[in-house]
C-alpha cells in the first residue's frame, strides 16, 4: 500500500465525527491535510473555515482550490434528512441535495482541470450504502447519495487515461453525531448496523491509498445493492418487516 508523503489533501467536513479520524489517518500516512468546515479542524495541518451552504463562500472556495489545487480532494461533508418525505421542509431538502451532491460536483469541477493538466490527482467522494439501497424515511438522503455515485462514475470515465483517479466509497451508518436520536432509534428498531467511526475511517483511507474506484463497506450490503439493481422487488420483500416496525414507531 502506498503512502501520501508530501501530498496535499483537502477534505470537506473535516471537523465532523467521520472527517476528523479520516483527516488524522491521512496525516499519519504522510499527507499535509487542509480541513474545510464551518470551524477550525483540530486534526488537520491547516483549516479553511467556510459555509458550504452559502453560494458566495462555495464559489470562493472553488476558485481557491482551482488556483492552488491539492493532490487529493476528499468530499466527506454531508447532511442527513430523516422522516417521511412528505414532512420534509423545502429548505431542508434543498440543503440536503446541495451539500451531498452539488458541493462535491462544484469542488470536483474546480480541481478536475488542474489535476488533468498535471497528469495526476485523486477525487474522493464519500457516499452511503443508502445510495445503492434506497431506504424509506431516507428518501432525500438516499437519492442525493445515489446522485453522488453517478457523478463519481461519470467523472471517473471522463478522467480515464489522464492519471487522475476518482474514488467512490459507500460506508454503512457510523456511530457519530451525524445521526440524531430518531436515526439512532430507527437503526435500533430495524436492526441496522452502525460501525465505529475509526473503523470506517480506516477503510476510507485504505481505499484512498490504493486509489480504488468503488468501495462498498459490508458484505451483505454489497449483495443487497446488487440485488436492488437487478430486482428491486426482492429488496422490497426483504424490507417489509423493517418497514412495518418503522411505521409503528415513526408514523
Amino acid at each position: 500500500m502506498s503512502r501520501l508523503d508530501g501530498k496535499r489533501v483537502a477534505i470537506t467536513g473535516a471537523a465532523g465525527g467521520l472527517g476528523t479520524p479520516v483527516a488524522r489517518m491521512l496525516r499519519e500516512a504522510g499527507a499535509h491535510v487542509t480541513g474545510i468546515d464551518r470551524m477550525e479542524c483540530s486534526a488537520c495541518d491547516a483549516s479553511i473555515v467556510t459555509d458550504l451552504s452559502d453560494d458566495t463562500q462555495l464559489a470562493t472556495l472553488a476558485d481557491r482550490l482551482a488556483g492552488d489545487c491539492p493532490d487529493v480532494l476528499v468530499n466527506v461533508a454531508g447532511v442527513m434528512r430523516f422522516g417521511l418525505h412528505e414532512s420534509q421542509p423545502i429548505e431542508a431538502l434543498a440543503l440536503c441535495y446541495r451539500v451531498n451532491l452539488l458541493v462535491p460536483a462544484v469542488l470536483a469541477r474546480a480541481v478536475a482541470a488542474p489535476m488533468r493538466a498535471r497528469g495526476t490527482g485523486q477525487i474522493v467522494n464519500i457516499g452511503s450504502v443508502l445510495g445503492a439501497i434506497p431506504y424509506p424515511w431516507f428518501a432525500a438522503y438516499s437519492s442525493s447519495k445515489a446522485g453522488l455515485a453517478a457523478l463519481s462514475q461519470g467523472l471517473r470515465r471522463e478522467m480515464m487515461g489522464t492519471g487522475v483517479a476518482v474514488t467512490h466509497i459507500n460506508p454503512r451508518a457510523a456511530r457519530t453525531g451525524f445521526n440524531n436520536s430518531e436515526v439512532n432509534r430507527f437503526l435500533e428498531v430495524t436492526g441496522m448496523k452502525a460501525d465505529a467511526p475509526d473503523w470506517v475511517a480506516g477503510r476510507i483511507v485504505a481505499a484512498i491509498l490504493a486509489r480504488r474506484e468503488t468501495v462498498s463497506i459490508g458484505v451483505m450490503e454489497r449483495i443487497y445493492a446488487a440485488l436492488n439493481a437487478i430486482s428491486p422487488q426482492i429488496i422490497d420483500n426483504g424490507l417489509a418487516g423493517q418497514i412495518r416496525k418503522a411505521r409503528a414507531e415513526f408514523c
